[in-house]
């Protein structure tokens, strides 16, 4: 019985033009550190995908250094991050914004849908004891965009929060692990999803959607983008042979490939979703991108494990299946058929 793998965009393989176009860097000598032409390249491309004729970009090695190194960009050691109770970096990263950022702390804003509200926000802001040295004082509002729970912010979500967070003396930071996906089910440009909204810092998310190993570091704040030459060489991440993750990111923002990638993985889950639910198989939240949680009985569950699928359990009764740029048509009938085999022997339905 094949397997069909549904537990992560992570456990999916790399995207041809982005292996042909390492393979292309691997000709000739370069400088190291970053000093190639590889690298030079690749901010112009940013420059011209962002719209914005000062932006700096950072590649780094994975998501949480991403993050991290962004978010202590903007934050002093005293300071605190703000960011939706459920976040990746408040949750799933083990402490790497404090430890990289000399302690600075991380507090969860509660909010519907796993989103921040401008209302929540607030009132976060308002029970601050601004100026107590007693007291981490919030200097970063940071959002998963999309959140970990699968659902997107709109451009004038993000525009509301934003005003919000620089009226409080906040600036803004976007975990984009699967930004390509928010942006292609929003249809609308890099630029108005990140800087316009007022977004001052972005994590540029590449290895869940079809990357080797490459995330960047986008600044639209120059402040930032000085502390981050030194913060990245520091932490390690100024890598001797960088024109192989530069490589990466120019394949994955040329020809929007990022956004095309991003747009399937999306089709494939709006498809498998739509068979799910006409077969009566519950949500926690309708999915906006490529993920999806499934209430689904433990004992069924391992049914469908049984049957060949991939996926990670969450808690009781709920699982997550992921669709990636590799899933197929194919991939999705059959799981359609698998789920509907076990749900003629478990209470799965509504």
């Amino acid at each position: 019985m094949t397997e069909i793998e549904l537990r992560s965009d992570n456990a999916a393989g790399v995207a041809p033009e982005i292996l042909a176009a390492v393979a292309a860097a691997n000709t000739g000598s370069a400088l190291a550190y970053g000093d190639d032409h590889v690298t030079t390249q690749l901010e112009a491309i940013v420059r011209d995908v962002f719209e914005h004729p000062t932006a700096r970009v950072f590649p780094v090695t994975s998501g949480t250094a991403a993050n991290a190194l962004a978010l202590t960009s903007l934050c002093p050691p005293w300071g605190a991050v703000l960011c939706h109770e459920s976040a990746h970096i408040l949750n799933s990263e083990g402490g790497a914004t404090s430890m990289l950022g000399g302690g600075a702390v991380m507090r969860g804003v509660p909010g519907s849908n796993h989103r921040v509200h401008p209302d929540g926000l607030q009132a976060a802001l308002d029970a601050v004891r601004w100026g107590d040295p007693h007291h981490s004082q919030p200097a970063v509002l940071s959002l998963t965009q999309p959140t970990d729970m699968g659902t997107v912010y709109t451009v004038a979500e993000i525009t509301a929060l934003a005003d919000t967070a620089h009226a409080g003396g906040l600036r803004v930071h976007i975990d984009g692990a699967r930004i390509a996906n928010a942006t292609a089910r929003l249809a609308c440009s890099a630029a108005d999803i990140t800087w316009r909204a007022g977004v001052d810092v972005l994590s540029l998310g590449a290895t869940k959607n079809g990357a080797l190993s490459a995330e960047a570091i986008v600044v639209f704040d120059n402040n930032a983008a000085d502390e981050l030459v030194y913060r990245t060489k520091r932490s390690g991440h100024v890598t001797s042979k960088m024109r192989f993750q530069s490589a990466q990111l120019i394949a994955y923002l040329t020809d929007n490939l990022w956004l095309r990638l991003a747009a399937h993985s999306n089709q494939k889950m709006e498809r498998l979703a739509t068979g799910l639910s006409d077969a009566g198989v519950e949500f926690l939240n309708p999915p906006d991108v490529n993920m999806l949680f499934a209430c689904v009985p433990d004992e069924a569950a391992t049914q469908l494990e049984a049957a060949g699928l991939l996926f990670y359990r969450i808690g009781p009764g709920l699982i997550r299946l992921v669709t990636s740029w590799q899933t197929s048509d194919d991939d999705v009938d059959q799981t359609l058929e698998r789920f509907a085999n076990v749900t003629a022997k478990h209470q799965v339905t509504r």
